[in-house]
Protein backbone atom coordinates (compact mmCIF):
# COMPACT_ATOMS: atom_id res chain seq x y z
CA UNK A 1 0.00 0.00 0.00
CA UNK A 2 1.59 3.41 -0.90
CA UNK A 3 1.81 6.00 1.64
CA UNK A 4 -0.65 8.24 -0.57
CA UNK A 5 -3.32 5.90 0.61
CA UNK A 6 -2.36 5.87 4.64
CA UNK A 7 -2.95 9.82 4.42
CA UNK A 8 -5.57 11.46 6.51
CA UNK A 9 -8.53 12.61 4.17
CA UNK A 10 -11.46 14.75 4.78
CA UNK A 11 -13.90 15.75 2.07
CA UNK A 12 -17.32 17.13 2.03
CA UNK A 13 -19.54 14.84 -0.42
CA UNK A 14 -22.52 17.16 0.05
CA UNK A 15 -24.26 19.71 2.06
CA UNK A 16 -27.84 19.58 2.63
CA UNK A 17 -31.25 20.51 3.96
CA UNK A 18 -33.00 17.10 5.48
CA UNK A 19 -36.20 18.51 7.12
CA UNK A 20 -37.87 21.36 7.57
CA UNK A 21 -41.11 22.08 9.51
CA UNK A 22 -42.72 25.08 10.24
CA UNK A 23 -46.17 25.84 12.06
CA UNK A 24 -48.34 28.55 12.75
CA UNK A 25 -50.94 27.67 15.06
CA UNK A 26 -52.02 31.27 15.82
CA UNK A 27 -52.31 32.34 12.08
CA UNK A 28 -53.78 35.33 11.35
CA UNK A 29 -54.99 36.20 14.60
CA UNK A 30 -50.95 36.52 15.61
CA UNK A 31 -50.03 38.70 13.16
CA UNK A 32 -52.27 41.77 15.20
CA UNK A 33 -50.06 41.42 18.47
CA UNK A 34 -47.80 44.10 18.69
CA UNK A 35 -45.45 42.81 21.53
CA UNK A 36 -42.12 41.10 20.66
CA UNK A 37 -42.27 37.60 20.99
CA UNK A 38 -40.32 35.47 23.22
CA UNK A 39 -37.86 33.05 21.18
CA UNK A 40 -36.43 30.02 22.72
CA UNK A 41 -33.95 27.97 20.89
CA UNK A 42 -32.63 24.32 21.08
CA UNK A 43 -30.14 23.21 19.01
CA UNK A 44 -28.83 19.39 18.42
CA UNK A 45 -26.21 17.64 16.61
CA UNK A 46 -25.90 13.43 15.54
CA UNK A 47 -23.40 12.09 13.53
CA UNK A 48 -23.42 8.58 11.71
CA UNK A 49 -21.47 6.11 10.27
CA UNK A 50 -23.13 4.91 6.54
CA UNK A 51 -20.41 3.31 5.01
CA UNK A 52 -16.80 2.03 5.56
CA UNK A 53 -15.86 6.01 5.05
CA UNK A 54 -18.39 8.33 4.77
CA UNK A 55 -20.67 9.94 7.93
CA UNK A 56 -23.74 11.99 7.45
CA UNK A 57 -23.50 14.93 10.74
CA UNK A 58 -26.69 16.81 11.34
CA UNK A 59 -27.56 19.62 13.13
CA UNK A 60 -31.16 20.44 14.23
CA UNK A 61 -32.53 23.38 15.52
CA UNK A 62 -35.96 23.95 17.03
CA UNK A 63 -37.18 27.77 17.44
CA UNK A 64 -40.58 28.36 19.57
CA UNK A 65 -41.65 31.89 19.42
CA UNK A 66 -44.24 33.00 21.58
CA UNK A 67 -46.26 36.31 22.21
CA UNK A 68 -48.33 36.65 25.53
CA UNK A 69 -47.97 32.82 25.79
CA UNK A 70 -49.45 31.70 22.49
CA UNK A 71 -47.17 29.92 19.61
CA UNK A 72 -46.30 32.54 17.05
CA UNK A 73 -44.33 29.90 15.16
CA UNK A 74 -42.48 26.74 15.68
CA UNK A 75 -39.63 25.79 13.13
CA UNK A 76 -37.91 22.90 13.23
CA UNK A 77 -34.70 22.67 10.68
CA UNK A 78 -32.34 19.86 10.04
CA UNK A 79 -28.91 20.49 8.14
CA UNK A 80 -26.87 17.58 7.02
CA UNK A 81 -23.76 16.66 5.13
CA UNK A 82 -22.31 14.09 4.00
CA UNK A 83 -18.19 13.55 4.41
CA UNK A 84 -15.94 11.09 3.44
CA UNK A 85 -13.26 10.16 6.11
CA UNK A 86 -10.44 8.29 5.89
CA UNK A 87 -7.20 7.89 8.26
CA UNK A 88 -8.28 9.77 10.82
CA UNK A 89 -7.06 8.39 14.12
CA UNK A 90 -10.19 7.31 16.17
CA UNK A 91 -8.76 9.46 18.92
CA UNK A 92 -9.64 12.75 16.67
CA UNK A 93 -12.52 11.39 14.85
CA UNK A 94 -15.28 11.92 16.88
CA UNK A 95 -14.13 15.41 17.58
CA UNK A 96 -14.39 15.83 13.63
CA UNK A 97 -17.75 14.49 14.13
CA UNK A 98 -19.42 16.83 16.76
CA UNK A 99 -16.78 19.53 16.35
CA UNK A 100 -15.79 19.96 12.65
CA UNK A 101 -18.80 19.28 10.55
CA UNK A 102 -21.22 21.03 12.32
CA UNK A 103 -19.07 23.69 11.59
CA UNK A 104 -19.61 23.30 8.10
CA UNK A 105 -23.45 22.55 8.04
CA UNK A 106 -24.45 25.19 10.44
CA UNK A 107 -23.90 28.60 8.21
CA UNK A 108 -26.28 26.69 6.17
CA UNK A 109 -28.67 26.06 7.75
CA UNK A 110 -29.12 29.47 10.00
CA UNK A 111 -29.64 31.26 6.11
CA UNK A 112 -32.75 28.97 5.66
CA UNK A 113 -33.80 29.14 9.04
CA UNK A 114 -33.84 32.89 8.56
CA UNK A 115 -35.58 32.61 4.84
CA UNK A 116 -38.22 30.72 6.36
CA UNK A 117 -39.08 32.54 9.26
CA UNK A 118 -39.42 35.69 6.97
CA UNK A 119 -41.42 33.97 4.20
CA UNK A 120 -43.94 32.95 6.85
CA UNK A 121 -44.43 37.19 7.46
CA UNK A 122 -42.47 37.68 10.48
CA UNK A 123 -38.82 39.50 11.02
CA UNK A 124 -36.08 36.72 10.53
CA UNK A 125 -34.51 35.53 13.31
CA UNK A 126 -30.54 35.64 13.13
CA UNK A 127 -29.62 33.00 15.14
CA UNK A 128 -26.19 33.65 16.60
CA UNK A 129 -22.54 31.35 16.03
CA UNK A 130 -21.98 28.36 18.09
CA UNK A 131 -18.43 27.36 19.45
CA UNK A 132 -19.53 23.58 18.50
CA UNK A 133 -16.08 22.64 20.36
CA UNK A 134 -17.53 24.26 23.72
CA UNK A 135 -20.62 22.42 22.78
CA UNK A 136 -19.37 19.40 22.34
CA UNK A 137 -17.02 19.25 25.47
CA UNK A 138 -20.05 19.83 27.66
CA UNK A 139 -22.15 17.26 25.86
CA UNK A 140 -19.31 14.11 25.96
CA UNK A 141 -20.26 11.35 27.60
CA UNK A 142 -18.99 10.20 30.86
CA UNK A 143 -14.94 9.02 31.20
CA UNK A 144 -16.59 5.35 31.78
CA UNK A 145 -18.15 5.41 28.01
CA UNK A 146 -14.87 6.61 26.67
CA UNK A 147 -14.46 3.05 25.08
CA UNK A 148 -17.76 3.16 23.70
CA UNK A 149 -17.04 7.01 22.23
CA UNK A 150 -13.59 5.87 20.00
CA UNK A 151 -15.65 2.79 18.65
CA UNK A 152 -16.19 4.16 15.21
CA UNK A 153 -19.44 2.47 14.89
CA UNK A 154 -21.68 4.03 17.84
CA UNK A 155 -23.32 7.28 16.61
CA UNK A 156 -23.00 10.40 18.21
CA UNK A 157 -26.50 11.31 19.42
CA UNK A 158 -28.64 13.77 21.01
CA UNK A 159 -26.37 16.02 22.13
CA UNK A 160 -28.81 18.54 23.34
CA UNK A 161 -28.88 22.45 24.69
CA UNK A 162 -30.62 25.29 25.01
CA UNK A 163 -29.90 28.10 23.60
CA UNK A 164 -32.30 31.59 25.36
Amino acid sequence: MSDQNLQPLFQIQRVYLKGLSLEQPNSPAIFLEQASPDIEVAVSTIAEKHDEHIYESMVTITITAKIDGKVAFLIEAKQAGIFEVRNIPSTQLDSLLGVGCPNIVYPYLRANIADVITRAGFPPVHLSGINFEVFYRQNQRPTGEQQARNDTDVAMRDRVAVVH
